[in-house]
């Protein structure tokens, strides 16, 4: 998929985007994020936006499910693998919306936030880090 292409993304395609953008991480990052495993669904489930009481689907681009490292131990591992979710409908409503980016740098910002989260970093602390490693 070229990042001048106006075609919408299929579910495969945008994973293959979130993988390309885990493996150009620097490598502070990838190392630290380990084992997450990336999904790309069209939508949230309707449990998971219940329980985090949106009302509309689009609204919700991304989610980490998981427990931060900075919350994970050695003698407190976690039971489970952290996940980021990619939900490929509200991105691509973003995307049409914005009209200002591509839908790869659209995938790559939902996944670096949604990555942030496992690492238990602020918005501003994922800029500085990645500014760092430049």
């Amino acid at each position: 998929m070229s990042a001048l292409t106006a075609i919408a993304p299929s579910l495969d395609e945008m994973y293959l985007t979130a993988e390309k953008c885990f493996a150009d991480l620097p490598d502070f990052m990838r190392k630290a994020a380990g084992d997450v495993r990336i999904i790309v669904m069209d939508y949230a489930e309707d449990e998971t936006l219940d329980e985090m009481g949106i009302e509309d689907a689009l609204e919700l681009t991304g989610l980490y499910a998981g427990v931060p490292l900075t919350i994970e131990s050695v003698t407190n591992p976690s039971e489970y693998r952290p996940l980021v979710y990619l939900y490929r409908l509200p991105i691509l409503f973003e995307w049409a919306a914005r009209g200002d980016v591509t839908v790869e740098e659209l995938v790559t910002h939902v996944f670096i936030h949604e990555l942030g989260h496992h690492f238990g970093w602020s918005d501003e602390e994922m800029d500085a880090k990645l500014e760092e490693d430049d």
